[in-house]
């Protein structure tokens, strides 16, 4: 798929389900890695944390608030799907096995770029980083609402297997 394939696939996007979808086809067209059964969490983190995957598992958590923020700042769905995008791609390259943060970050931006191209957004924010979007928001004087319960992302991943066939 061409980079103006993808980036048009991104900018349509309409939730995390179709984002990941593109997530997992970026990174096994660039890198030739695959994995199915992931479960996507969105939850109240700290603000200086976007997303994590708890090694050993098959869970991606979002940060539901950093996420509401960067919505309230922008009303550019090209920029807040790129920033779930990043957030996404750099949580399932842990879940293959890319523990360390540098590789992690190394190879987010070479998915990126070979997929949407150097100029897109995504390797814009890939490059610079995810705090990118929000340097001129002072983080540090936003108070998050009360913790919220976790929420499941439903039909998440949609190329799971049962486990009993």
């Amino acid at each position: 798929m061409s980079a103006q394939t993808y980036g048009s696939k991104l900018d349509e996007a309409q939730g995390f389900s179709e984002i990941w979808e593109l997530v997992k086809d970026t990174v096994r067209n660039t890198l030739g890695e695959r994995r199915v059964g992931m479960m996507l969490f969105l939850d109240d983190l700290p603000l200086h944390v976007g997303a994590y995957h708890p090694l050993g598992t098959n869970n991606i958590i979002l940060n539901r608030a950093i996420i509401e923020i960067v919505e309230g700042v922008t009303k550019s769905r090209r920029i807040v799907n790129a920033f779930v995008y990043t957030l996404l791609l750099h949580e399932y390259l842990h879940a293959l096995g890319h523990i360390p943060e540098s590789e992690v970050r190394s190879l987010v931006y070479q998915v990126s770029k070979e997929s949407f191209g150097e100029r897109s957004t995504v390797s814009q924010i890939a490059r610079r980083g995810l705090r990118s979007i929000l340097e001129n928001i002072p983080l540090d004087q936003i108070s998050t609402q009360s913790k919220r319960a976790v929420e499941i992302v439903r039909d998440f991943d949609k190329t799971s297997h049962a486990y009993i066939s």
